[in-house]
């Protein structure tokens, strides 16, 4: 393949992309390595961040920053930063545990100083006015670290959580697990209160590119 891709430089760029998607990714073994070698081999943080998907996601929340006067946002599980492109946000911290996603991270937004991007391996209980989880939740697939997730989650904020998921349990399969977490957020996160529930404009069907199974989990902290 690499004796190929050296003879016809044109095509080049075009067969490297086509290898990269029929490497395998390593077996699954555990939430964080999965993510890593996932970035590493090339991988991107899934449909829902691209297309028709992450404009509806954009929408919603940009919307949302706009309605409140939001001026710091922070994101636990930023991936590689292509849902992002799309946002409006004054000061923007995301983290995410994959140190390769955010090496993307840092490239595509090289010289935007409202922006920074850390692992979570770096996290200095930093908080902003709104949380963000995007698509992550039902990534979790271990319990502990679903649980300090969320507890990071929450207590990074100031004022709002915005939980863009699914809401169902289910049992582990390969790297997802999808929960019922807004029952865990009413045991463990009393000060907060869900304000609103938007149902998923592209509802899924059989088409990941099409449809999701996430919906808007607005929650605000109690004065």
């Amino acid at each position: 393949m690499k004796e190929i891709v050296k003879k016809i430089p044109v095509l080049g760029p075009f067969i490297r992309n086509i290898y990269r998607l029929l490497k395998p990714l390593k077996p699954f073994s555990n939430s964080e390595s999965y993510w890593e070698n996932r970035y590493m081999s090339g991988g991107t943080s899934g449909a829902g961040s691209f297309g028709k998907l992450a404009r509806y996601k954009a929408e919603i929340i940009n919307g949302f920053v706009c309605k409140h006067n939001i001026k710091s946002v922070i994101e636990h599980g930023c991936g590689d930063g292509n849902q992002l492109k799309l946002a409006k946000y004054k000061f923007y911290t995301g983290f995410d545990v994959s140190s390769a996603a955010i090496s993307l991270c840092k490239k595509s937004f090289h010289g935007d100083n409202s922006k920074i991007f850390k692992t979570n391996e770096e996290y200095n209980y930093e908080t902003a006015e709104l949380a963000l989880s995007l698509d992550v939740i039902f990534h979790l697939v271990e319990d502990d670290i679903y649980q300090s997730y969320m507890k990071r989650l929450f207590n990074s904020s100031e004022k709002f959580v915005i939980i863009y998921s699914s809401n169902k349990d289910t049992g582990p399969d390969q790297h997802e697990r999808h929960r019922k977490f807004t029952v865990d957020v009413d045991k463990k996160f009393s000060d907060w209160k869900l304000v609103q529930h938007i149902p998923n404009k592209y509802p899924f069907t059989d088409n990941i590119n099409k449809g999701s199974m996430s919906n808007f989990y607005i929650y605000k902290k109690s004065l």
